[in-house]
């Protein structure tokens, strides 16, 4: 879940969004790279993509929004507790949320020890939420109940004091705030090692390519990526561009949910211009300073900022 820092920081962003899509038939009809592209800075990119399924879905029907848990379930991207809140707060309809907030402060006020990611734990909590959710004024209720995680009964630091209902709170009658929930076991996350080509023309445009719709940055533009130093200089074989000037750079590290991802990107002035890359639609010359062009993953944008900044 975002923290209130990391919200204030996205709220530019979703304003754009919804500024350029304010509603389904705007989303449908726009395009993926325009989405992508707003979305930036939003991250989480497969929610971006999702959205943009769901819209055309949508759309491609009668254009409203279904009413319905099992229907719901079945868009892109929405599962049981997102689309228990829309029923909720859209349709004022009975249902049930378990978003992280909300798991945290039934685990708390019900003492549920045992990391909610357990399947016993979390139907549990399942239990609990439908038990507790109300038949009247139900969108409050679920507004409510998320904000009271979010802050109030945060995770760390939670501010018992000003919790309006922590006289029936058993981890805090008990003292065990800060032992519920019990954290996720320790996992070491694995590394990936990349090399990025950061292939710039005489003009000074960077060469950009469409990754794959699904993985990591799904959709997104960026460098060509390879898994080693041989395979980079042979691609630039490939592109009948001389080598010799590759400047190694400073390698970086970006941690995903399960991995980390150690990448170096490798700086090539080509001096004539290689055609035959454009053959491939996926391909596109970035020209520096171009920032809203596309749609970037925040390393990505970092080091074309470096670049810019270099220039």
């Amino acid at each position: 879940m975002l923290q209130q820092t990391q919200v204030a920081t996205v709220i530019p962003y979703f304003h754009r969004f919804v500024e350029k899509f304010p509603d389904i038939a705007s989303l449908a009809e726009g395009s993926l790279d325009e989405v992508l592209q707003l979305w930036s800075g939003l991250g989480y990119y497969a929610r971006g993509r999702n959205l943009h399924r769901t819209a055309r879905l949508i759309a491609g029907q009668d254009g409203h929004f279904p009413a319905d848990l099992d229907d719901l379930c079945a868009l892109p991207g929405i599962g049981k507790s997102t689309a228990g809140a829309i029923l909720a707060m859209a349709f004022n309809i009975r249902a049930s949320i378990l978003d992280g907030n909300v798991r945290r402060v039934l685990a708390r006020f019900h003492g549920v020890k045992g990391w909610p990611g357990d399947a016993r734990i979390n139907r549990e909590l399942w239990r609990l939420s439908d038990e507790v959710t109300p038949e009247n004024r139900i969108a409050d209720y679920t507004q409510a109940i998320m904000d009271l995680g979010s802050s109030i009964c945060k995770r760390k630091a939670p501010d018992c004091l000003s919790c309006p209902v922590r006289s029936g709170c058993v981890g805090y009658s008990e003292g065990l705030i800060n032992e519920i929930p019990t954290p996720r076991p320790a996992k070491k996350l694995s590394e990936k090692k990349v090399y990025f080509l950061m292939l710039r023309d005489k003009e000074g445009r960077i060469l950009l390519e469409k990754r794959p719709p699904a993985g990591i940055w799904g959709g997104l533009w960026s460098f060509p990526e390879y898994t080693g130093k041989a395979e980079l200089v042979e691609q630039c074989v490939k592109y009948s561009i001389e080598a010799p000037n590759l400047l190694w750079m400073e390698q970086h590290r970006h941690t995903f949910s399960h991995f980390h991802l150690d990448y170096t990107p490798v700086l090539l002035e080509c001096s004539t211009f290689p055609n035959h890359v454009m053959d491939n639609p996926e391909h596109l010359w970035y020209g520096i300073g171009e920032r809203n062009a596309c749609g970037l993953p925040a390393p990505i944008r970092r080091l074309l900022q470096q670049l810019e900044n270099q220039d």
